[in-house]
């Protein structure tokens, strides 16, 4: 398919600019690949349409050029001027790196990676240094590994090599999308800390480690990982309902609060988890992320850093891909 017409050019880096750190594509191919794992009865396409009734979410249809101008005229309409689009599943990472190769460098991609998986760094270099992929997210507690475990270290070592950005999901995980389809939880939170990225955040100190959700409910450990390690972030993504399991129930005011604090404006970045369609780009986390940063009483340029700035800065082309 073609290039995606110039949109949302106009968009300028102002306090008000907008760059999401943290989304997920969805493309069709990610609906397909959990379809075709369901354990329930029926064909693969009948067991994906029943899910997504009940989920009441739209399928993509047609092909992925169709799916990626969705999502950019989704972001004009918010003035969003640019996104990281997660594959979600392997399965999805080619139509993610077709999105954002038509998108005129609007959709940032970011594969998802089991490192310990045999071959994975040899998997994942092309995506880096062919494809403009500019970081992993990955699962831990999906696939039974603490992310400092040697088994992982190559995939680290190529992902600190290009100054990607290594998500390490942690905390509470839940895939509603997969419970519709009778998939099975393999979660283990034993491998979820926060403090598990320690080790490998001081092992890769030219790699940027995020910690999505302030921890999704290790947000204690999650300070201690960004006060210990200075090139582990976090951010503001989903709907941080992880805050009804703290003992002192935190407001999302409390929490920006206090991870400014320790990590500092250019260390927290925002994010929405946006998802799936018809709810689109999520603008009421962004209103209230925004009104928050007003609470506090952030400078204009710290929230500048906040929207924008260092999702800028921690996305940006590594020199080397830059150089090619």
């Amino acid at each position: 398919m073609g290039q995606a017409p110039e949109m949302g050019r106009d968009i300028l880096m102002t306090e008000q600019a907008i760059t999401d750190f943290h989304a997920h594509f969805f493309a069709r191919p990610f609906f397909d690949a959990l379809a075709q794992q369901s354990p329930l009865p029926g064909t693969p396409e009948e067991k994906l349409a029943a899910a997504a009734a009940k989920a009441g979410l739209e399928l993509p249809e047609g092909p992925v050029a169709a799916h990626r101008d969705r999502w950019l005229a989704e972001m004009d309409r918010h003035g969003v001027q640019r996104l990281a689009a997660f594959a979600s599943a392997p399965e999805e990472i080619p139509a993610v790196a077709e999105a954002a190769a038509g998108s005129n460098g609007r959709l940032i991609p970011i594969a998802v990676c089991n490192p310990v998986a045999p071959g994975a760094a040899d998997r994942l270099r092309p995506l880096l240094e062919q494809k403009g992929f500019r970081g992993v997210l990955l699962f831990p507690a999906m696939h039974h590994y603490h992310v400092a475990d040697e088994a992982a270290r190559p995939v680290l070592d190529l992902l600190e090599e290009h100054r990607a950005v290594a998500y390490v999901h942690c905390g509470i995980l839940v895939v509603k999308l997969r419970d519709l389809l009778g998939l099975p939880r393999p979660y283990d939170l034993n491998y979820a800390n926060p403090l598990d990225v320690i080790p490998a955040a001081n092992r890769h100190p030219g790699l940027t480690f995020c910690v999505p959700h302030f921890g999704a409910g290790f947000f204690r450990e999650t300070l201690i990982a960004g006060a210990q390690c200075p090139n582990v972030v976090t951010d503001t993504s989903s709907t941080n309902s992880w805050t009804k399991t703290q003992p002192d129930f935190p407001s999302l005011t409390d929490v920006l609060a206090r991870a400014l604090d320790v990590f500092g404006p250019e260390r927290v970045v925002f994010g929405t988890d946006s998802n799936v369609f018809p709810a689109g780009w999520r603008r009421e986390r962004y209103e209230r992320w925004r009104a928050i940063a007003q609470e506090l009483g952030l400078s204009t340029e710290d929230q500048r850093s906040l929207f924008s700035g260092n999702a800028e800065r921690l996305l940006a082309p590594s020199p080397a891909h830059a150089a090619t």
